[in-house]
């Protein structure tokens, strides 16, 4: 099972998503999306809490207030955290986690530690967590179908952005193309290089004749 909420504090509002419990967690772990964000507290137990970025968005892009009720939710579903103050909850994009083969159930590490964010989380807010959970609802997705249709989509997107990238390229030659046909022609069509059949007022046509006769 699968609990999704809305985050209704920007427009259009995101999804927040988290799962039932450490075995769900390891399906998230598989198939979640590469603009998901993965949100858990600091060296505590803690629900994997994940947030879906619009395509395009950056983790250093989200907004702070966004930030704030992923962390909130975080602590809100720790047994330590929720009941002590300062707590450190981190957050890094889905392709930075690793999963090992040694690892526990639910157990995640990091590829670069560098893109793992902190955020510090002074007290719970239940006004926060409220809100959320008046949005909460419950679903038993195919996470895997649902991965495969992202990724499809995808490669579909990435098939006609090239076809048009392409097709720009054809047409940018076709005009480079006649732009150089047109140089050219105004080139060879330059007044020393006309012709004409008028005859040369100058010629003495009595001598033209004359060497006919």
């Amino acid at each position: 099972m699968v609990f999704y909420f809305v985050c209704a504090v920007v427009e259009p509002p995101m999804t927040i998503y988290m799962g039932l419990d450490k075995y769900e967690n390891e399906e998230l772990l598989k198939w979640g999306f590469p603009e998901d964000v993965w949100f858990h507290v600091d060296k505590l137990s803690s629900a994997h809490v994940y947030l879906r970025l619009p395509m395009g968005m950056t983790v250093e892009a989200i907004p702070p207030e966004v930030v704030s009720d992923c962390a909130q939710l975080v602590k809100a579903n720790s047994i330590q955290g929720c009941k002590i103050n300062n707590v450190s909850v981190v957050y890094t994009p889905f392709s930075n986690l690793k999963k090992t083969a040694g690892m526990d159930v639910g157990q995640v590490g990091f590829h670069n530690s560098r893109k793992v964010h902190t955020v510090m989380v002074e007290k719970k807010l239940g006004d926060v967590v409220n809100r959320l959970n008046k949005t909460k609802r419950e679903a038993h997705p195919d996470l895997r179908a649902e991965r495969e249709e992202r990724d499809r989509q995808e490669r579909i997107e990435q098939k006609s952005a090239k076809e048009e990238e392409r097709q720009r390229k054809r047409e940018e030659e076709d005009r480079l193309m006649r732009e150089a046909e047109v140089k050219s022609y105004k080139s060879v069509m330059t007044d020393d290089q006309m012709k004409t059949n008028k005859y040369d007022e100058e010629v003495d046509f009595r001598a033209v004749e004359d060497d006919f006769m």
